[in-house]
């Protein structure tokens, strides 16, 4: 590590503390020929997957683009969007694919909610399966009542 004041690489750590929020580790470092004292953070270097959207175009995946789209389904839900969101993220960096489709994505979004809550579930499913009119939101409430669904 380079001292920021005098670039010298002759450092040390005095202090490391494991920071909660952002999974990464805080260090408190001395530099040995200026005395210089500075903090750095380490976080994991993790794999961003590219997402295939339905049209065959691709972005990088932003957690932000999905939190949006959960925050939107579970409005006046009791339902833990961020929460749905570090889940689904964790799952995509486990699956360690460089790539994955939107509609994976989707799938995954609809099984957490289809357990956590129907009307969140049906909110987030008319956009991802994008339902053309009432038929649609009928047929998919009527397979949650025969599936005899219960939230846990």
């Amino acid at each position: 590590m380079k001292c920021p004041v005098c670039q010298s690489e002759d450092c040390r750590v005095l202090d490391t503390r494991h920071v909660e929020e952002n999974n990464s580790i805080r260090r408190r470092r001395e530099c040995n020929v200026c005395r210089n004292r500075f903090t750095t953070y380490e976080v994991i270097d993790t794999l961003t997957p590219i997402v295939i959207k339905k049209n065959g175009s691709s972005e990088l995946f932003d957690k932000n683009k999905l939190l949006s789209g959960l925050v939107k389904a579970c409005e006046k839900r009791p339902v833990d969007a961020k929460a749905v969101c570090d889940e689904i993220e964790a799952a995509l960096q486990a699956t360690m694919k460089s790539e994955i489709t939107s509609t994976m994505i989707g799938e995954m979004v609809m099984e957490r909610l289809r357990k956590l809550d129907e009307v969140a579930y049906v909110r987030f499913a008319s956009v991802h399966r994008e339902f053309k009119d009432i038929d649609s939101f009928a047929r998919e409430i009527s397979e949650l009542k025969n599936a005899g669904h219960k939230p846990e």
